[in-house]
């Protein structure tokens, strides 16, 4: 990456810039406070293209950063420069006197910070890419887990429903005094198992997904952790069919005993 990959910065306040830095000379200023009057005051990243300019903003809780680089710079390097520099201000001002700071107030102390932020992203882009591909998949695996647990929740609510189907079933056995509506419990029972079972296996995609994240160091232990669970969900299989088939024997020696079979 060149010298004049990331060109300029600010941060700013409303439309009030605090701090800025720069080495070149050029229009680009204009056109960066321009965008900022212009800009949605919704938390949000946006991308503005001019002559061979990329303007990035990232907008977050009444503050605004930016940053203007190269076309050629791509979106990766701008967004991590200013991932970084809002971490740095929050940690600075958050609470303090960015709120009430005047323009260009903040210049003799944050400027050096954005200069010193725009150099390590210049050159850093390999970790930069790396960096970012992580974000990706962590974000990636966040939607998996949400959409598993969702799974999960849905099938919570059809336990519930098993539930209330078997108490009404023993209830209902219990006073005509047959066996056949225990064969029926029995069925929910196995119903309602399986659907736990797949419930703890719901999470196996979450896990393969995360396995993907690691380096090769970790990919013993991600096999190790889905055998387990393999385990663990035949275990809790067999001892269903342990019990179903535990209840029809009893269920059945009760009958025949009855009838004298």
């Amino acid at each position: 990456m060149g010298q004049q990959t990331l060109i300029y910065s600010f941060v700013a306040r409303g439309t009030v810039i605090l701090a800025e830095y720069t080495e070149f000379k050029g229009n680009f200023t204009g056109i960066a406070a321009q965008c900022l009057e212009k800009l949605p005051a919704s938390n949000n990243k946006f991308t503005y293209n001019c002559d061979g300019h990329t303007f990035n903003y990232l907008v977050e809780n009444g503050f605004t950063y930016c940053v203007v680089a190269v076309e050629s710079a791509g979106r990766q390097i701008p967004i991590a420069f200013l991932e970084r520099v809002k971490e740095d201000f929050n940690k600075r001002y958050s609470g303090g006197k960015a709120a009430t700071a005047v323009a260009k107030s903040l210049n003799g102390e944050f400027g050096s910070k954005l200069k010193g932020h725009m150099q390590y992203c210049v050159d850093h882009p390999e970790e930069i890419s790396k960096l970012a591909k992580v974000k990706a998949q962590v974000s990636e695996v966040k939607g998996v887990m949400m959409e598993n647990i969702e799974k999960v929740l849905d099938r919570g609510d059809k336990i519930e429903l098993l539930v209330d189907k078997t108490e009404n079933l023993r209830s209902q056995s219990a006073l005509d005094g047959s066996g056949f509506g225990w064969i029926h419990i029995c069925f929910s029972l196995f119903l309602q198992f399986s659907l736990l079972s797949d419930v703890l296996l719901s999470g196996h995609d979450i896990f393969k997904r995360m396995w993907c994240l690691q380096a090769q160091d970790f990919r013993q232990q991600g096999t190790k952790m889905r055998r387990k669970m393999w385990i663990q969900n035949m275990k809790i299989k067999l001892i269903v069919l342990g019990i179903i088939i535990a209840l029809i024997l009893i269920i059945v020696l009760s009958i025949c005993h009855g009838f004298n079979c």
